[in-house]
């Protein structure tokens, strides 16, 4: 690896430049936040110097970038999977623990796609992974307040009460979250069925959210994101987006498919 490139190089800003982690994630290596975690760890090279600072701007038409070696190129067409996330996974692109990750389960793709957003590794459901670093982004910031819907199996019989406080928003780490629609699909003394839409993908947040209000989550399934339903997509399959599916994403989060 080359020499580090210190804060005093980095170029000013033009029309033709655009931020280190913005290009990693359009050029489906990780989401933004995490291209910035490559960059801290001293992973990223442009033009064989060693970035580690993430005010960097490149030149996407003439940078030579490298991660852990290996060049990397703007992908010649955007890709968005939908997969049925088991539990036993983790949608991290890498795990120190060496669980099992859910691109495994793409084993096999030319394309490099990553995970929108994560699920908790004993969590369920749909989970997007696309190389469109835009669309990613877009859909996992809380300015765009994309609507994630839960199917949650708690302990214990849940009432109306407790359906008013989520709805009213409780609070997490000093600031409110309040969910956007709380149904009760089932209600038994031992344990209880609802579903939970929230607009926000804080850390743990349904889980945290009903611990506020007395209730331990036994089983979380994500059934919708955005205008996408899970439907009968079978625990362990993927299936590429249809058109229209894209069309509704890009809509959700103000986003222009001809860019």
């Amino acid at each position: 690896m080359g020499r580090k490139r210190s804060t005093e190089e980095l170029p000013g800003r033009s029309p033709a430049l655009e931020r280190l982690q913005k290009f990693l994630a359009r050029a489906g290596v990780a989401s933004r936040r995490r291209g910035e975690e490559l960059i801290r760890a001293g992973r990223v090279e442009v033009d064989g110097q060693v970035v580690t600072t993430l005010g960097v701007c490149i030149d996407p038409a003439t940078a030579q970038v490298k991660v852990d070696g290996q060049p990397v190129h703007l992908p010649t067409k955007w890709r968005t999977v939908m997969l049925h996330k088991p539990a036993g996974y983790v949608t991290t692109m890498a795990d120190p623990q060496g669980r099992r990750q859910v691109t495994d389960l793409l084993a096999g793709q030319s394309e490099r796609l990553f995970p929108v957003g994560r699920l908790d590794y004993d969590a369920t459901g749909l989970l997007l992974l696309t190389n469109d670093g835009e669309l990613a982004h877009r859909l996992m910031h809380p300015r765009y307040k994309v609507a994630k819907t839960y199917r949650v199996t708690v302990g214990g019989r849940f009432e109306e009460t407790a359906r008013a406080r989520l709805l009213a928003g409780v609070e997490l780490d000093g600031r409110p979250a309040a969910a956007v629609q709380v149904q009760i699909l089932q209600s038994t003394t031992d344990r209880s069925v609802i579903e939970m839409t929230i607009r926000e993908g804080r850390y743990h947040q349904v889980k945290r959210m009903l611990g506020q209000v007395g209730f331990a989550v036994l089983k979380l399934k994500r059934i919708a994101y955005g205008p996408l339903r899970l439907g009968r997509l079978a625990p362990g399959a993927w299936r590429d987006l249809s058109p229209q599916e894209l069309a509704a994403l890009a809509q959700a989060v103000g986003l222009d498919r001809n860019r």
